[in-house]
């Protein structure tokens, strides 16, 4: 069996860097670190609760988190900013104090920016949202999976791999399924690999999604 690495962290420092970015001591590290998650969760569940569109899609590529002695910045990274709710500049604020509550932090401020992605379907994130709702309104995995390979290669991405695991379409066994377009080069370091993990509850069971999109190579 070969030895299964996460992808972006195999590349960090060459192709990928860091989504969140401060210095800690050692005993305040694991502190930050839920902080950091814990912003990320408040994020997307209150995108979740205020999405115009009840599509099920969030929308979210990822969250970079800066922080600084008095400052915490979030950039929120949207493929489909229209799915928020109708007052941008309101609802950024809104979200802002709502994650402010959140931390009770009365040192730092919040602040969070939105920067809208160009071509939102070469994401990983965005694109394990999309097979996951088609397979909740019962589209065939196949079906699902080779849809989500089409809007990939019209973003002008170089390969994609996506896997499915879990009790598919409901039968008894678990297995698992996969399907690659193009080059997926995951020993190479040079090649800018974008992956995610993504689980959704179905009523036979939980599903596990994994994507892997090669963008270009360095």
């Amino acid at each position: 069996m070969g030895q299964k690495i996460n992808p972006l962290g195999f590349r960090l420092g060459t192709t990928q860097s860091h989504h969140s970015f401060w210095f800690a001591k050692p005993k305040n590290f694991s502190k930050g670190l839920q902080e950091d998650e814990r912003i990320r969760n408040c994020i997307k569940d209150y995108v979740k609760k205020n999405k115009r569109i009840s599509s099920g899609f969030e929308g979210i590529a990822y969250i970079v988190i800066q922080k600084r002695i008095d400052l915490i910045q979030v950039i929120i990274y949207i493929g489909f900013p229209n799915l928020l709710i109708e007052g941008r500049t309101r609802g950024i604020e809104e979200l802002q104090m709502n994650v402010q509550k959140e931390f009770h932090s009365v040192n730092r401020r919040l602040n969070i920016a939105i920067t809208r992605i160009e071509k939102p379907y070469g994401q990983p994130n965005i694109l394990a949202e999309y097979i996951a709702l088609q397979l909740k309104n019962r589209v065939s995995f196949r079906k699902a999976m080779k849809k989500a390979i089409e809007l990939t290669e019209q973003t002008g991405t170089k390969g994609i791999q996506v896997q499915i695991a879990g009790r598919i379409d409901g039968k008894e066994i678990a297995r698992v399924e996969w399907i690659r377009e193009g080059r997926v080069p995951l020993q190479t370091i040079r090649a800018k690999i974008d992956h995610c993990c993504h689980t959704i509850r179905t009523i036979y069971g939980v599903l596990g999604i994994k994507i892997w999109i090669f963008v270009n190579q360095e």
